[in-house]
């Protein structure tokens, strides 16, 4: 099936594509197994890495080729200085992103199951970073040919998707959990990718197809998708179920692997705009499972080369290739 959704010619815009949500930074610690209440254990390994949904994919956006550029906040302290710098140094543009004196930048602990690889995130972030509809910015939002927003500062994400949609620009969220002023910013959306739990926490249908196919429905978005970690992804087209496997790798890390398969599907659209939809799956799910080698959300992200060599060589998971049921 064909990509639902056209785009603008290359070119036609400042950038290919435009983010506006999280940034972070993450503090990752290795350990032997998942500590219990009361003890101690020395750690596997320790890193510093930035990270952050909208900020990681558009990094993998931007690690394939496209001229991305992110719309959000940064705190003024140590964090924030490495989380600029960090998307300066992927070539993502920052010069809609403002920093917030006085506010510390987010940042999350995240403990790494040496074991798996499985990830427990713990995580703050300064009030002040929160983004007010009224200060999104129209010509930032749509600077590029397709918008991704996270559900982090939802009314923000719907004024900047309801920009987008009245200058034809296609909308994509990356969102995890449902709260107040969902359902106003999903009915902006053109491409919805939910995490797990999200669609049946929704819609109160514990069967993850009938919940996409009811998303889909009510708030007509032209393709509803869930990630489901190893196992691939789960999405729906039209009346159409397409069911994608995911690949197995030795992970490492899965901090950032969701962050990653948003980026890269974007991806895949932006580089086969009338392309078929389980083509992008596909490379997504490639993409987000090669992301695991490494420790960190951008630790291994990997470039369009690495993701089209693993398709064709890489050992898929359950559902086999993509198929529309």
């Amino acid at each position: 099936m064909q990509i639902p959704f056209a785009l603008a010619p290359s070119g036609a815009k400042p950038f290919d594509v435009a983010g506006l949500g999280q940034n972070s930074v993450d503090l990752l610690a290795v350990v032997r197994e998942f500590p219990t209440s009361n003890t101690k254990q020395r750690l596997l390994g320790f890193a510093r890495s930035p990270g952050g949904q909208i900020a990681t994919a558009l990094a993998t956006c931007a690690r394939h080729g496209f001229r991305a550029r992110y719309v959000g906040t940064f705190g003024s302290d140590e964090f924030g200085q490495l989380g600029r710098s960090s998307l300066v140094a992927e070539g993502v543009d920052i010069s809609a992103a403002r920093t917030v004196a006085g506010a510390t930048n987010q940042f999350a602990v995240i403990l790494v199951d040496a074991r798996s690889g499985d990830r427990t995130v713990l995580w703050d972030r300064h009030d002040s970073l929160e983004i007010p509809p009224y200060d999104v910015s129209r010509e930032a939002v749509t600077s590029g040919r397709i918008l991704l927003v996270d559900a982090q500062d939802t009314a923000a994400a719907a004024q900047a998707a309801r920009y987008a949609r009245a200058a034809g620009i296609p909308t994509v969220v990356d969102i995890e959990t449902a709260g107040r002023g969902t359902e106003e910013l999903l009915h902006q959306i053109d491409v919805i990718i939910a995490a797990e739990d999200l669609p049946a926490a929704l819609t109160g249908h514990q069967d993850p197809a009938l919940a996409i196919e009811v998303m889909a429905k009510e708030f007509g978005a032209s393709l509803v998708c869930v990630t489901l970690g190893s196992r691939g992804s789960l999405a729906c087209r039209g009346s159409h179920i397409i069911r994608t496997a995911g690949f197995r790798v030795d992970c490492v890390d899965s901090t950032g692997a969701g962050d990653v398969f948003r980026g890269a599907f974007i991806a895949a659209c932006l580089e086969a705009p009338d392309g078929q939809v389980e083509q992008a799956l596909e490379f997504a799910n490639a993409a987000a499972a090669l992301s695991c080698r490494g420790l960190g959300a951008r630790g291994a992200i990997p470039s369009r080369a690495e993701v089209h060599s693993f398709q064709q060589a890489g050992a898929r998971c359950n559902f086999g290739p993509s198929t529309l049921v």
